[in-house]
């Protein structure tokens, strides 16, 4: 089954090393590609800029670049392509982003920039021969009316030019289903692209609800309620216990997707590979190669 990985910028060299421990972990395993995230407003840009780089041309990786719209003039995203198109990278997910300091805040076009991702893919396309992703949202965007306005929205950015999207995290199959089902009902052609599966290995409940209250997404009652047993009532959760429990959701998650067709599984790693090894394993991917360094933590 193919897998792909998102990283993120770290924020200083021990965090640095931590990515390309993770790196050299997932390498062996032979991902589909990697994904490096932009921080909100470009607020991570020249980092995002150099790893990726740095991914291209010291591994084996393919890298996905995320670039994003807010904050942006036009003649910036266009600098950006162009050192990404610099260091041989081709690969670029186009996002509108959220807005820097509250995601969940009102949303501002840069008065010399591009007000949706649509135009953002178009952009991008226009300036070479580049292969365009973008984001879909299996519970519908939190901006969007209701969910044949998010339907159209990702139609409206697969026929600018995307090639396939990757969805926001999600807790229910059926959610990434019925997107899927939506979007093959609007537009069979833009149907038949691929909408990969995000996917997050839960090694902390108190992080994953922040996580879904800055995305505006929803833990279903039932999932809640399994994490919240494993976490117990003390005054700290229980890491472990919570951990095992996240490990086997994303599994059963994972296992449902794949025998649900998905064409890939790409995984939110925060920059660990463990968890994510783990559940790779249990899907059965061979792991003898990486087991001298799989210990990366998490």
């Amino acid at each position: 089954m193919p897998f792909s990985v998102e990283f993120f910028p770290p924020k200083d060299e021990a965090a640095e090393a931590r990515l390309w421990r993770a790196v050299r972990t997932f390498e062996r395993l032979g991902p589909a590609f990697v994904s490096m995230t932009y921080g909100a407003g470009g607020s991570t840009r020249d980092r995002t800029v150099r790893i990726t780089g740095q991914l291209a041309a010291q591994t084996t990786l393919l890298p996905v670049a995320h670039l994003t719209a807010v904050n942006h003039s036009i003649e910036e995203l266009r600098a950006l392509v162009g050192a990404y198109a610099d260091q041989g990278i081709t690969n670029i997910l186009a996002l509108r982003g959220d807005p820097p300091g509250n995601p969940l805040g009102e949303w501002t076009k840069h008065p010399d920039g591009v007000e949706y991702a649509e135009q953002l893919v178009r952009l991008i396309d226009d300036l070479g021969d580049f292969h365009v992703g973008v984001a879909s949202f299996p519970e519908g965007h939190h901006r969007a009316i209701d969910l044949d306005h998010d339907t159209r929205t990702l139609v409206d950015k697969l026929r600018a030019g995307a090639e396939y999207s990757i969805t926001q995290m999600f807790f229910d199959v059926d959610d990434y289903l019925r997107l899927r089902d939506r979007v093959a009902r609007a537009d069979p052609e833009q149907g038949n692209k691929p909408v990969i599966p995000g996917i997050m290995p839960i090694t902390s409940l108190a992080s994953v609800r922040r996580m879904t209250e800055l995305s505006g997404s929803v833990i279903p009652p039932d999932v809640q309620e399994r994490f919240a047993a494993a976490a117990g009532d003390g005054p700290e959760e229980d890491r472990e216990a919570v951990r095992a429990v996240g490990i086997d959701f994303a599994t059963e998650i994972a296992e449902r997707l794949i025998a649900e067709g998905a064409p890939c599984l790409h995984f939110c790693s925060l920059n660990f590979a463990k968890a994510t090894s783990e559940v790779l394993e249990r899907l059965g991917v061979d792991m003898t190669s990486v087991l001298p360094v799989a210990s990366a933590a998490r």
